[in-house]
C-alpha cells in the first residue's frame, strides 16, 4: 500500500485505508417531538445524540458515518446539522479521540460542501462522508474533478465516498473509482449493493481504497475478495449492534459456520423491510421507514422524520417495525450463542 494512503497518526490525525476495518455504523439524527412540522426549529434531540453515539462507541463498533440519507442530510438546517456534529464530536472525543468518525457533508454544490468540511475541522474531526451534488447528474469527469478538488483543498481530511445510485442519479463507474483510489485522502466508499460492477470496482481500486458492502453482504463479499473486504457498513446495527459485531468477529476468526448462521438470520429480519425487496421504492421512503424500525427496536429514540420525507404508506411502516422487532429477537439469539473463540 502506498505510504500516502496510510495517514493515521496520534490523536487528531486523519485516517488511512486500514482504519476502515470492521463495523462502520450509520446512525440517524434523532428528532424531538413535532420535528415533522413545517414550522419546526431546533429539532435535533441532542441528549439522545450523545447517548446514541456513546452507546455505539462503547459497544465496540469500529467507526461511524453520519448524515447520509437516513441521517437526514437533506432535511436539517445548517444550524441543526452543526449542533448534531458538535455533539457527536464532543461525545466521541471524550471516549477516544482517535475513533474514526466520518461526518456527512453532502449538499447541492461544492462551495457549501467545502464550508461544511471547514466546520467539521473546527470541532476537531478529520473525516468526511461525501456524496456528490445531485441536482444535475454528474458525468465521470465532473465526479473526478469534484472529489479530487476536495481532497486537494483539505489535505488533512480523510474522505469516504457515498455511492448511492438512487440518491445521486447513477453509480460511480469503476474507471472513476480507479482515479479516486490514487488520490491521497480518499480512503473508502460506502456501496449500496453487490451489483455486477462490484468485482470490476474492487479490481480497479485494489488495496488503495476500502470498498464497504452492507453487513448482509459481508460474508459473500469477504468470500470473493478476502484481501480487500475488511469492513462493512450497517444501519441495522442502530437496532442493536450485537449481531453485526458477532458477525465481524466470526469473519475475523474464520468461523464461517457462525458467519453463515448470522447472515441467514440478518436476512430473515430483512424479509419485511423494503430495502432488500425493492430498493428503488425504498429510496422514496428511506428516512421514515428507517426511523420506524429504529424506534420499534428500541436501541435509540430516532423520533419523527422531518418534512417533506415524512409521508409513507402504512404497509411500509409496519414492515419496517417488524424488521425492528425481529432484529431485537436476533439480539437475544446472539446473546445466547457460545462465546467466540
Amino acid at each position: 500500500m502506498p505510504a500516502d494512503k496510510r495517514m493515521t497518526g496520534p490523536s487528531g490525525a486523519h485516517f488511512g485505508v486500514d482504519d476502515l476495518d470492521g463495523l462502520i455504523v450509520l446512525p440517524p439524527t434523532p428528532a424531538l417531538p413535532g420535528s415533522e412540522r413545517i414550522d419546526a426549529v431546533d429539532t435535533v434531540a441532542l441528549e439522545e445524540v450523545e447517548r446514541m453515539i456513546r452507546s455505539l462507541v462503547s459497544a465496540g463498533v469500529d467507526g461511524i458515518m453520519t448524515n447520509g440519507t437516513l441521517g437526514e442530510a437533506a432535511t436539517l438546517t445548517r444550524a441543526e446539522w452543526e449542533a448534531f456534529v458538535a455533539t457527536t464530536a464532543e461525545t466521541v472525543q471524550a471516549i477516544n479521540a482517535d475513533f474514526p468518525v466520518f461526518v456527512g457533508v453532502t449538499a447541492l454544490h461544492t462551495r457549501e460542501i467545502a464550508d461544511r468540511i471547514r466546520y467539521v475541522r473546527s470541532v476537531g474531526l478529520h473525516g468526511a462522508f461525501v456524496g456528490r451534488p445531485f441536482w444535475s447528474r454528474l458525468g465521470s469527469d465532473a465526479m473526478i474533478d469534484f472529489y479530487v478538488g476536495l481532497a486537494a483543498e483539505f489535505p488533512d481530511v480523510s474522505f469516504v465516498v457515498y455511492d448511492n445510485p438512487e440518491a445521486f442519479k447513477g453509480p460511480i463507474p469503476p474507471a472513476v473509482y480507479a482515479r479516486l483510489a490514487a488520490v491521497p485522502g480518499i480512503i473508502g466508499a460506502k456501496c449500496t449493493a453487490m451489483t455486477p460492477a462490484f468485482r470490476t470496482t474492487i479490481e480497479a481500486v485494489g488495496d488503495q481504497l476500502r470498498i464497504m458492502p452492507i453487513e448482509a453482504d459481508w460474508l459473500a463479499a469477504t468470500t470473493l475478495f478476502p484481501d480487500q473486504i475488511k469492513a462493512a457498513w450497517s444501519s441495522s446495527a442502530v437496532c442493536g449492534p450485537e449481531p453485526v459485531l458477532r458477525l465481524r468477529d466470526a469473519l475475523r476468526s474464520g468461523d464461517i459456520d457462525t458467519a453463515r448462521l448470522l447472515t441467514d438470520r440478518i436476512e430473515w429480519t430483512y424479509e419485511t423491510f423494503l430495502a432488500r425487496t425493492d430498493f428503488a421504492e425504498f429510496s422514496k421512503y428511506n428516512i421514515p421507514i428507517e426511523k420506524a424500525r429504529f424506534d420499534a427496536a428500541g436501541y435509540v429514540k430516532a423520533g419523527p422524520a422531518r418534512a417533506p420525507y415524512n409521508v409513507v404508506p402504512d404497509a411500509y411502516l409496519e414492515g419496517a417495525r417488524e424488521n425492528g422487532r425481529r432484529w431485537r429477537q436476533l439480539v437475544t439469539e446472539v446473546e445466547a450463542l457460545q462465546p467466540a473463540s
